[in-house]
């Protein structure tokens, strides 16, 4: 999800990324105009002149149909100060009743390290399901937004512990995390007719405690004999995708995220000698403002096609990263 990455080549990276979409984006634009013939002659834009594939970052408050299925897999590279972890996450979600979807999320990725060995092979992460209840529906003429309430809990199916001489292998954390969160949705008509598609979503997430043995995701050494606690996690996500033609969309998600301390603790062994681990393990609380800018292409009302960067500045005990991703959108 390694290598050495001072923060001036961050900072390259990111405007080379964002250089390309907007070298790239006004000749593709200019041809959509020109290809949809109703793109840009409707004013006020009707929504189903709008397709849509959904920003990089914030969830739908909206359901499936029962018996309609969604499929939206990610591929991304986390790219921070010594580190690259590449990681695909695809979201699998069914519609099983009338405002009632349930989903599941695997995780799979790989992690190369500047220093140190790099993972040994692709590595499966903690794996999540979620279900998502709709409260209520947006409807043109009401100010009030479509809104659910969705609750997730992730499995400890990666590995965590135990890791020996390849701690790039730990892509999970060994502890049952549940989240609960609150999505909104709403539709904005803007002077010139065209729509923006608006999300604020909140969510809380609490983990339970996990033991601990060896060199671990922690920072634990192979001495290390203890248990650990992820700290609870709050976020709060906006977004906005601005429908600029019926294909193509510009969208921007502005995230925060604040983790409590992670709290470990246990026993160092030397010739079965318990003592005293070293007192900095696990992690001090932090928070971060990020931003995601992202463009999207639809084919169709079902099937459509994400580019997009996630940015975290650094700050606040928070490493900076830089993390492009693709997402394919497809609803059956």
């Amino acid at each position: 999800m390694k290598r050495l990455l001072p923060a001036s080549l961050i900072d390259a990276r990111f405007f080379v990324w964002c250089l390309a979409l907007l070298l790239c984006l006004p000749g593709a634009c200019q041809r959509a105009y020109a290809q949809d013939e109703s793109s840009a002659s409707e004013v006020p834009q009707t929504r189903e002149n709008a397709w849509w594939t959904g920003p990089m970052m914030a969830n739908s408050a909206e359901t499936l149909p029962p018996g309609h299925m969604l499929l939206e897999p990610y591929l991304y590279d986390v790219t921070s100060r010594g580190m690259d972890s590449f990681g695909s996450r695809t979201y699998i979600n069914y519609g099983v009743a009338n405002n009632f979807t349930m989903g599941i999320i695997p995780v799979f990725g790989y992690n190369r390290v500047s220093n140190a060995p790099n993972s040994s092979g692709i590595q499966v992460g903690d794996i999540t399901v979620q279900a998502q209840y709709r409260l209520r529906q947006f409807h043109e003429g009401s100010w009030l937004p479509s809104v659910a309430i969705q609750l997730q809990e992730t499995f400890p199916s990666g590995k965590y512990d135990r890791l020996g001489n390849r701690p790039a292998d730990g892509l999970g954390s060994g502890a049952y995390t549940t989240t609960i969160g609150l999505n909104t949705q709403t539709y904005l008509w803007m002077p010139n007719g065209r729509i923006m598609r608006v999300r604020f979503n909140v969510s809380f997430s609490f983990s339970s405690s996990t033991d601990v043995e060896g060199v671990s995701v922690y920072g634990t050494d192979a001495s290390f004999r203890g248990h650990a606690r992820p700290g609870n996690n709050a976020f709060a996500n906006a977004s906005f995708e601005y429908s600029l033609t019926r294909r193509w969309v510009l969208a921007l998600d502005v995230i925060y995220n604040h983790n409590s301390s992670t709290h470990v603790g246990g026993q160092e062994f030397a010739n079965n000698d318990p003592f005293p681990p070293d007192p900095s393990l696990g992690a001090r609380s932090n928070r971060y403002i990020g931003f995601a800018p992202a463009v999207e292409y639809n084919w169709s009302p079902n099937i459509g096609l994400l580019l997009g960067v996630r940015v975290i500045p650094s700050g606040n005990r928070t490493t900076s990263s830089v993390t492009p991703a693709i997402a394919l959108n497809y609803v059956h």
